[in-house]
């Protein structure tokens, strides 16, 4: 063990939370709290989680210019912790810009990279400009890019927009075309602009075409109609330019290619040398010094773009900027996919968010404040407490027949029903239509189903929730809606009058208490493998009928048991888990292993977030990484929200007609696909303005007049 390791391991695990330790000089130097989050690109870290169970987490954090030798000391050092907390800890190697999502979680006021190493970082060096006079051309919608353009009513065309920099006025033009997610990104572009090239010192003005002070650019003509397609000024912005190094390393002065085309990688720019990047397709040239580079060096660089021997002889001349290293503008920094500046997380072209993981508490369930406690609501899947209105209808031959009240409650698996619950939230009428589909109905009534949920939703004005229920997955609120008696569900069969058919001789109903106090009670296959020591079950045959308690089942799950007798008919013999007489393996066809973990019901799941966008053209599925808030809702997306039990679409206002179609199809493979076997869950669909607690108690502090205003008319107020 290095010189000093003992005392940090020693500390080390002793309460819950974060400790972060930089490798220095192959020994472990703790980080103080202050600047967990910030890591020198140089360096290697090793950190430790410790959550209250006790259970630990080991991290080794290898940035990407970190020398071989302190890579290799972290490694033994995560070795060494791992020894001192016996073996028990789950170990991360994580390498900078593809840490895991639980690393990233760690961090909720977000990761920050800063060039150097142990013994220095770079300087963060803005140039402030009051005099510049430029036109940027905005365009793209993931890749931003900002192109310089003649400052000249020739230039523009109403399908985009631009910024007129004049230095200590900065001017966001809105084509009377573009769109919404253009204008917001070109004005935070130009905040961009002004807060970090202006140091906040420029005055921003927002103008809509036609509204142009006079004095921008004088008179304006008649303007071109639209631009070129956003997708084809993506793909070509991002072959643009070209990276030439300059060296005299080899014993002469050199010009070399990096790279032919952009985007670029930052690791392109090494510090002793000098760089010119060429742009010549829009008539402008930058050279980036190195801050190690030789006077040679510097001086060749000015002279390859000013000098007789110019790199690049154009008419008109080139539009040259000279910059140092860690006084980059934003119009350099386009061309580099991965920019990082000192305090900041990523470049202009790729933003996210960085969070800590989400922790879901065990929330306690209390009927009477279901209405005000939207964590407890969404966590237990309820809306209210289930005693407003509720009417139910079978599908039958393609239409809606009406279910006898009396046997309300009572689901079979050859058939599809729907449910219309009302009720009554701050003095207003709400609605939720639940599709239920047995796992043995037809296709013909799996499709009418669909349909006729449509139609009554339309029926209604397209207010109500709709939520998709298989036989099997029921969320509470649903099974809660019988007035204190389970929600029985038939393993086969239908209820229809003309189509009952036979029960099999032996049954078995399994009887499930959830969190929030509904009950459920659903018949398995008549097998000893389908007990559960959580659970109470009641079997009967032609010769037997017995109430089975687990010893982990409820008193509750015990008085349901009476209904489902009720409904069999008979008098029970009750049982304890262990106590079982001969006669009821027997009916079960022998007793086989079974779950036994009385544990099961006190797993937690944290909710995961998916946004769902075909913004590029194609369907993306990707996760909002760490604890995720109302604003992670993108307006113009489907997102999914995974709450283990429950899967959540929500369609933004602004989400087009494709989105709206396969966000279905993905939430459907979604489930399918997942390791855990989390097949047939609800998916249920909420429109944006409409969501019900059961959703907006999943997100921290929701704000129902959030999108009142939209992000861009909010910065509008701004200025």
């Amino acid at each position: 063990m290095a010189p000093g390791c003992a005392d940090e391991f020693a500390t080390a695990g002793k309460k819950p939370g974060l400790q972060v330790w930089r490798i220095e000089k192959m020994d472990l130097k703790p980080v103080p709290e202050a600047l967990h989050g910030s890591f020198y690109t140089g360096d290697a870290y090793l950190l430790l989680y410790t959550t209250a169970a006790p259970s630990y987490f080991i991290h080794m954090w290898i940035g990407e210019e970190c020398s071989q030798d302190e890579s290799g000391a972290a490694a033994v050092f995560a070795m060494q912790m791992d020894d001192h907390l016996g073996g028990g800890p789950v170990q991360f190697r994580e390498v900078q810009d593809n840490e895991s999502k639980i690393f990233i979680g760690y961090f909720k006021k977000g990761i920050k990279y800063q060039k150097g190493g142990v013994a220095s970082g770079f300087q963060h060096v803005v140039t402030n400009d009051a005099n510049v006079k430029r036109l940027l051309h905005v365009k793209g919608r993931r890749a931003i890019r900002a192109t310089e353009q003649d400052l000249a009513w020739s230039s523009f065309n109403m399908g985009d927009c631009f910024i007129i920099d004049l230095g200590q006025n900065i001017y966001v033009w809105y084509g009377s075309k573009s769109n919404r997610y253009e204008r917001l990104k070109a004005t935070e572009l130009a905040i961009d602009i002004r807060d970090n090239e202006r140091r906040g010192r420029g005055t921003m003005h927002l103008i809509d075409e036609g509204e142009e002070p006079a004095e921008t650019l004088g008179p304006k003509p008649a303007i071109a109609p639209c631009g070129s397609d956003d997708d084809k000024v993506d793909a070509g912005n991002k072959k643009k330019g070209s990276l030439y190094m300059i060296s005299d390393a080899s014993g002469n002065m050199k010009v070399s290619c990096v790279a032919e085309s952009s985007p670029f990688k930052q690791a392109m720019l090494s510090p002793e040398e000098c760089y010119i990047v060429d742009n010549g397709v829009d008539g402008s040239i930058f050279v980036w010094k190195g801050p190690k580079a030789n006077p040679s060096e510097r001086k060749a660089a000015l002279l390859k773009t000013f000098g007789e021997d110019a790199f690049h002889r154009m008419t008109p001349l080139p539009q040259i900027q000279v910059i140092p290293a860690g006084g980059e503008m934003t119009l350099f920094k386009q061309f580099f996919c991965d920019w990082k500046d000192k305090d900041e997380t990523t470049g202009v072209t790729k933003p996210y968010t960085i969070g800590r993981i989400a922790k879901v508490p065990q929330i306690p369930f209390d009927a009477a404040t279901l209405h005000t406690n939207k964590t407890m609501a969404a966590h237990h899947g309820m809306v209210d407490d289930g005693k407003g209105k509720v009417q139910i209808w079978r599908v039958e031959k393609g239409a809606k027949a009406p279910v006898d009240p009396s046997t309300y409650g009572h689901f079979y698996g050859g058939d599809c029903y729907l449910i219309l619950y009302s009720y009554n939230l701050g003095g207003r009428e709400k609605h939720i239509i639940y599709t239920w589909q047995g796992l043995k109905c037809t296709q013909d009534e799996l499709t009418a189903s669909a349909y006729l949920t449509v139609l009554l939703d339309d029926s209604m004005g397209g207010s109500p929730l709709q939520v998709r229920v298989t036989q099997g997955q029921e969320p509470p609120h649903l099974v809660s809606l019988f007035r204190g008696k389970p929600m029985i569900i038939h393993l086969g069969g239908t209820s229809s009058k003309s189509g009952h058919s036979e029960t099999a001789s032996t049954r078995l109903f399994h009887i499930r208490q959830s969190t929030s106090g509904a009950t459920r009670a659903v018949e398995v296959e008549a097998s000893s493998s389908n007990l559960n020591s959580n659970d109470v079950f009641v079997l009967k045959s032609p010769k037997v009928l017995y109430i089975w308690r687990g010893t982990g089942a409820t008193d509750e799950e015990m008085e349901a048991s009476k209904h489902v007798v009720g409904f069999l008919g008979g008098t029970p013999s009750q049982v304890q888990e262990g106590k079982e007489p001969a006669d009821f393996w027997s009916a079960l066809g022998g007793k086989k292993e079974y779950q036994t973990s009385t544990g099961l019901k006190k797993m937690v799941k944290p909710p995961r977030l998916f946004g769902c966008s075909n913004k590029t053209g194609t369907i993306l599925v990707e996760e909002v990484p760490g604890d995720f808030t109302q604003s992670d809702l993108a307006t113009d997306d489907v997102m999914l929200l995974d709450t283990w039990d429950q899967i959540f679409l929500w369609v933004g206002k602004d989400a087009n007609d494709e989105e709206r179609k396969e966000a279905p199809r993905i939430a459907k493979d979604y489930v399918n696909t997942d390791p855990s076997g989390r097949k047939g869950l609800p998916i249920t669909t909420i429109q944006q303005g409409e969501e019900p607690s059961t959703f907006t108690g999943w997100f921290h502090a929701w704000d129902p007049k959030m999108w009142e205003t939209d992000p861009l008319e909010r910065i509008r107020k701004r200025f």
